[in-house]
């Protein structure tokens, strides 16, 4: 799976993208359906669609979604964000990335409309998306919400499932201060009378409200659906009132992660439900929990010291970071590679790892919206845990993880973490293959 044109800067679609990209955040569905709907894209049969929503958990979701359904035999149209090192990784055509010559027809296709309508570079992105998808006529589209669902770009599509992960304190000033207003507004990507997979064990109750209120067909786990497992094994089964079907002796997905088990439980529901129009083998999910792969997320690469890359940028998934941390085993000294936003609750995602890192390496990044190494070194010096543990700050997360690996000894771990940026920083060249100072030929 790769894009084309290692140089992309010149190129129409990189322009025009960066043009759009003042225009910041500005959720709503007006100005972007208006757009989609004068396309004549818009007029080609619709693929059947699945809509995934969420804090955390949406990416390897829509990794499982997209890994079983190929392996079914169909053919699979996707739209993620953000991008780790490409932007063409966000759309991805029956397996392949989408190329520049598609970029650059179809953002030179939209622009004069997403001028008139006043777009945002999202709102940009995801015509562009739904047209490329649309266009090559794919059996199912897999949408993955940008922030939020109920005023977000790609809720202008009527999903026929819609998946809702677990929910937490994120993008607050945009979504609400609380669970319960977050979860209203991922609850928007519901529709009456279709599914929703609900796979947060411990949903808000303005979601179940929600659910209830447009009479959606609800699935959620722990009641229509549940899974068990051991060490070696897992298993899945639905209520007898869903139809009572049984997945067992399962291996676990190809995903490292405490809470990949509760993903994949969501996603054989999302399969179940859709299972008149898009049937699945037994087999073909077996062979999509073995074959998925998601660059970072609880991505261990093998050397010395050992690498741990995760974009992990809020205090929930923070927390699920320092539990597959804690979980590995012993390692002398751990360190970590960390950038983030300013409007993260910082405090909260690193007072939550705290305990588990002895040496800080901070970098900025390449962004507005990020905080700077040395802001951020403040910060994190009134931090429980965390004075006196800053080795150093860096201009870019790949000098960041130079001087830690000029720091580390062999049995040690290297954790990146912080946001998309802070990992896609590290892999720009590819990932990388440490070697201890004293191992290296």
């Amino acid at each position: 799976m790769t894009a084309t044109s290692p140089d992309t800067l010149a190129r129409p679609w990189q322009r025009i993208r960066d043009e759009f990209e003042a225009a910041g955040i500005e959720l709503g569905l007006d100005r972007v359906r208006a757009c989609w709907a004068e396309s004549p894209f818009s007029q080609l049969p619709a693929p059947v669609c699945i809509t995934v929503a969420g804090t955390n958990g949406k990416g390897s979701t829509v990794a499982l979604l997209n890994t079983i359904y190929s392996q079914s035999g169909y053919r699979t149209g996707v739209y993620t964000s953000p991008h780790l090192v490409r932007f063409h990784e966000r759309i991805a055509l029956g397996g392949d990335l989408i190329d520049d010559e598609q970029l650059d027809e179809l953002y030179l296709h939209f622009e004069p409309g997403a001028r008139r309508h006043r777009l945002t570079q999202f709102e940009i992105d995801t015509v562009v998306a739904l047209a490329a998808i649309w266009r090559a006529r794919v059996d199912v589209a897999i949408l993955e919400v940008g922030v939020g669902g109920r005023l977000d770009a790609v809720n202008i599509i009527d999903p026929d499932c819609a998946v809702i992960t677990s929910i937490a304190l994120d993008h607050m000033a945009l979504l609400g201060p609380d669970r319960e207003a977050i979860g209203y507004e991922k609850a928007g990507i519901m529709r009456t009378g279709r599914p929703v997979v609900l796979s947060d064990p411990m949903p808000p109750q303005s979601v179940l409200d929600r659910a209830k209120e447009i009479d959606a067909d609800l699935w959620r786990i722990g009641l229509d659906f549940h899974f068990a497992g051991d060490k070696q094994q897992w298993g899945w089964a639905t209520h007898p009132s869903r139809g009572g079907r049984r997945y067992s002796g399962l291996a676990y997905p190809a995903l490292r992660g405490a809470n990949q088990l509760v993903n994949a439980a969501g996603v054989l529901a999302a399969l179940e439900a859709l299972r008149p129009r898009l049937p699945v083998t037994a087999q073909s999910v077996r062979a999509g929990l073995a074959l998925v792969e998601l660059p970072g997320r609880f991505q261990i690469v093998p050397g010395t010291p050992t690498l741990v890359l995760d974009v992990a940028h809020n205090p929930h998934s923070v927390a699920a970071l320092a539990e597959n941390l804690d979980a590995m085993g012993y390692h002398p000294t751990t360190h970590a590679v960390f950038g983030a936003m300013a409007d993260k609750d910082l405090a909260a995602m690193v007072g939550r790892v705290a305990p588990l890192i002895d040496r800080w390496y901070l970098t900025d990044l390449p962004l507005p919206r990020a905080i700077a190494a040395p802001a951020l070194a403040e910060l994190m010096e009134q931090v429980p845990g965390c004075q006196g543990k800053v080795a150093g700050c860096h201009a870019n997360p790949a000098q960041a993880l130079a001087a830690a690996v000029a720091a580390a000894d062999p049995a040690d771990r290297i954790v990146v973490f912080g946001s998309f940026y802070t990992v896609g920083g590290v892999l720009q060249d590819g990932v990388p293959r440490l070697a201890a100072k004293h191992l290296a030929p």
